[in-house]
């Protein structure tokens, strides 16, 4: 099951309409929706150098949300911006993405 956030829109509405978290390395817009899947995206600026550090900083984002993809309870889309740093780690992206889910209730822990 594909659940990324591909269209333009679907971040504009995120931008515009959606609810906001932040931690130290990243920030969260969301919108829920009335029904469907949950899908997410990653918003990643040229601040952040070039195209091999702007993939990588995508890759090692998409490695912490995976994994918490089947606790999501919610149909929501979520945006997730990381903020310019020197240097970027895996367990500090998960970390902030799992607390930032906790926060705004919506993952389950139960779920395995």
């Amino acid at each position: 099951m594909e659940h990324r956030l591909k269209r333009r829109r679907d971040f504009d509405a995120c931008f515009k309409k959606g609810k906001k978290a932040y931690r130290k390395e990243l920030s969260m817009y969301y919108l829920e929706k009335p029904r469907g899947e949950v899908k997410i995206g990653i918003s990643v600026g040229k601040k952040h150098g070039n195209a091999v550090t702007r993939n990588r900083v995508k890759r090692l984002l998409r490695a912490a949300y995976i994994p918490l993809i089947k606790k999501i309870v919610k149909p929501v889309n979520i945006v997730f911006v990381p903020k310019v740093a020197d240097e970027y780690d895996y367990f500090n992206f998960l970390k902030s993405v799992e607390a930032m889910l906790k926060k705004e209730n919506l993952i389950d822990e139960n779920i395995e």
